[in-house]
């Protein structure tokens, strides 16, 4: 029985030393001397303000793209240590003890040394040679770009990472797709592009570019699919769902689950809240909670009431009056009725507080039981400081006089009749019956006599003058199809009124009923407000000293200096390897001009090259061509401030085509012994100036050694690069 223990137990596994050497050059390359400089380099002031906000569970928004990249970061922090408490307010500001720098900056590190593998693979899985394979991960691993880029509290080596991953894991999934359909390995790689894509997504929008693109693929492969009558119908289905779960559905879902987790993080409020709706604002703990918690959920007859535009931005504001007047005359000469001023005011402030009234009542509390307010009930708005009620005429306002002026009637014992009937529309109404809701509710006010809407004006204009005190300008605009969101408010504090007496109805304060506002906003609610916030809201583009335009990145006429130590020479810049860069745009050039011969010739029934050379030929330029295409052409079209960073996923993606445009010149132009040897020794003197420039701009890469002046102005080679030379 015990026979099989006279022979040994043998494993045997096959180790690719290519891969092995590659990364750990990558992990050396990237992890050596992490820590330094101990001091906050370049955007590290703006991500550390977000990972501190993580660890103190405070949220915040950001309008650069969806949290996936930020909790990463925050990841770091906490595996380190970190408590939050660090003030992220200078670049070059030195790190305080309790900031783990080693921590934070890993993963950023661990992303960027993988690129060199992954690169690696990529080609092998393309088809070329391993000399080619390795030599496109020598490129990624020797550009001094992606090695400051990884170096640092930064986001682009982790989308790098997450883009390359997607590529080669569907490289092996549609490898495996003529022999081993829906086996496990097909399933897994097949799985992790979906997965890859969403990552890539969730770190920076830019990674939708080559989510698209893989898509594209993906579609154009199975077009070609469905060409083949050796497979079935149902086969080609089961194809088609295993494709659309993989890399659709599981995506969305990997989407909304760093939401999830995001918003399950950050419950606490904090200063970037007061841009969300006060629903939102009313679901985190602390702020709007602490006045909200406990105030009646149904707005009825006699409630007192704030009212909040839903815009918010550029601020937020309320509605608001006192007890000043309009000018009789502005400066343009125009007249006013000289009403009592009604505003939007961006301050919590008493007179900020108005009363429902029933019009066919006089009394101004909550009767018992409530009478809630629907939707399409007519009501009046009583100022509860001045007890004048609000009212618009056919009198232009004052910075918009194609709109009405909305006023606090004030009777003058003129022609000139109170008009102050509302009727009240809920937008975000489930049915015409609807309750007008504290929070909840999203209302338009329209004005009985004129049809006008109440809008906030200045919110997306100018502010009133002096005598306005230089709050925002609310008027009546005519009712139309559409609504802009200016034209919405929602009800934020709200208390059941009870006194009939003014002066006791200024200090009234009532809290009836406990209700927690929060479990009625649902994650789908919050997220879709978040994601449009994300999307929408726009900080404003100021000019950069290291902002650059698009086709500054292909010749590299600009840098962005990182970071200068306070006494030294010593400094880091973003600087790409000017030998790679140079011949990844000539690899591009050649690629397209060769690629257009090719095509003519072959609409002439001439073929230069093989069927599976041209089939291996485009496929690797739908990668590596189109890659660089979809990363950065983009960036033409946009409208914000630009920096040399965002270059780098295209830069990858040009880099490994130099490889591929070099192996196909040695296999199908250089055909003779003498040519092929005449590549071999262009490619090794073109190799050993890669690995030069790469040792040059070592110090400015890593920060150190420290260079004098002369050393500093010698790296100067093109006169527009900024590179920092103190006066002796």
């Amino acid at each position: 029985m015990l026979g099989f223990l006279k022979e040994p137990f043998a494993v045997t596994a096959e180790i690719n030393v290519n891969l092995v050497a590659l990364t750990v050059m990558g992990l050396i390359s990237r992890l050596w001397g992490l820590c330094y400089p101990r001091a906050v380099v370049f955007d590290e002031v703006y991500y550390g303000q977000f990972v501190s906000l993580y660890m103190k569970r405070i949220f915040f928004v950001d309008d650069s793209g969806p949290p996936f990249g930020h909790m990463l970061l925050a990841l770091g922090g906490y595996l380190g240590g970190f408590d939050g408490n660090f003030l992220w307010n200078r670049i070059g500001a030195e790190y305080s003890m309790n900031v783990p720098v080693w921590s934070l900056r890993l993963l950023p590190a661990l992303a960027g040394a993988l690129c060199v593998p992954l690169a690696y693979q990529i080609l092998v899985e393309l088809h070329f040679s391993h000399c080619a394979a390795t030599g496109a991960a020598l490129l990624i691993l020797l550009e001094n770009s992606l090695i400051t880029q990884s170096r640092f509290m930064l986001l682009e080596s982790i989308l790098i990472f997450f883009i390359l991953l997607a590529v080669l894991s569907y490289l092996k999934f549609y490898n495996l797709q003529k022999h081993s359909a829906f086996s496990g390995n097909w399933w897994f790689w097949l799985l992790l592009t979906g997965v890859s894509c969403s990552c890539a997504v969730g770190v920076k929008y830019m990674g939708l570019f080559t989510y698209m693109l893989l898509l594209a693929t993906a579609g154009l492969h199975f077009w070609h699919m469905i060409g083949d009558q050796n497979l079935s119908n149902v086969s080609l289905l089961c194809h088609f769902l295993a494709r659309g779960l993989a890399l659709i559905i599981i995506p969305l879902g990997l989407y909304l689950s760093f939401f999830y987790v995001h918003l399950a993080l950050l419950y606490r409020s904090g200063p970037h809240d007061q841009i969300m709706t006060s629903a939102f604002q009313a679901s985190l703990e602390g702020g709007l909670a602490r006045i909200t918690q406990g105030q009646p959920l149904e707005v009825a007859y006699g409630s007192q009431i704030t009212l909040r535009n839903v815009l918010g931005k550029p601020v937020q504001c309320w509605l608001h009056s006192h007890a000043n007047t309009y000018p009789i005359r502005y400066e343009n000469g125009r007249g006013s009725s000289h009403q009592q001023q009604v505003t939007c005011y961006p301050f919590k402030d008493v007179n900020n507080w108005w009363i429902v009234k029933d019009p066919g009542m006089q009394q101004l509390v909550v009767s018992n039981p409530p009478r809630p307010v629907r939707h399409g009930h007519i009501v009046q708005l009583v100022h509860g400081i001045t007890t004048r009620y609000l009212n618009t005429h056919d009198v232009a306002a004052p910075l918009s006089p194609h709109s009405q002026e909305v006023s606090c009637y004030i009777d003058y014992n003129i022609s000139m009749p109170a008009q102050n009937l509302w009727r009240v529309e809920i937008v975000n109404r489930e049915s015409d019956t609807d309750v007008w809701k504290t929070i909840l509710s999203e209302v338009r006010f329209v004005h009985v006599n004129t049809s006008a809407v109440l809008k906030a004006s200045g919110v997306i204009g100018a502010s009133l003058p002096e005598w306005g005190y230089r709050q925002l300008e609310v008027v009546g605009e005519k009712l139309s199809k559409g609504y802009h969101q200016s034209m919405v408010w929602n009800v934020e504090e709200h208390r059941y009124g009870k006194s009939q007496e003014q002066k006791e109805r200024e200090v009234e304060l009532h809290s009836p009923t406990q209700m927690d506002i929060s479990k009625n906003l649902s994650f789908m609610a919050k997220f879709t407000e978040l994601q449009w916030k994300i999307l929408t809201l726009k900080n404003e583009d100021t000019e950069h000293k290291y902002s650059s335009s698009a086709l500054d990145w292909i010749t590299m006429d600009t840098n962005i200096a990182y970071w200068l130590h306070p006494t030294s020479g010593a400094q880091i810049h973003l600087l790409g390897n000017v030998a790679t860069w140079a011949s990844a745009n000539a690899a591009a050039l050649v690629y397209l001009c060769l690629s257009l011969w090719y095509l003519l010739r072959r609409r002439r029934k001439i073929y230069d090259i093989p069927e599976d050379a041209w089939q291996l030929w485009m496929s690797a330029g739908g990668i590596c061509a189109g890659g660089w295409a979809v990363n950065y052409l983009p960036f033409f079209l946009m409208e914000k401030t630009l920096f040399l960073y965002h270059y780098l996923p295209a830069v990858t993606f040009q880099i490994l085509l130099i490889p591929v445009v070099l192996q196909h010149l040695g296999e199908h132009l250089c055909r003779s012994v003498l040519l092929k040897s005449m590549l071999s020794a262009l490619i090794v003197a073109w190799f050993s100036s890669v690995y030069f420039v790469y040792c040059t701009f070592s110090p400015v890469t890593y920060g150190q050694p420290a260079l004098s002046p002369t050393e500093l102005k010698a790296l100067r080679w093109k006169d527009t690069w900024n590179i920092l030379i103190r006066k002796q």
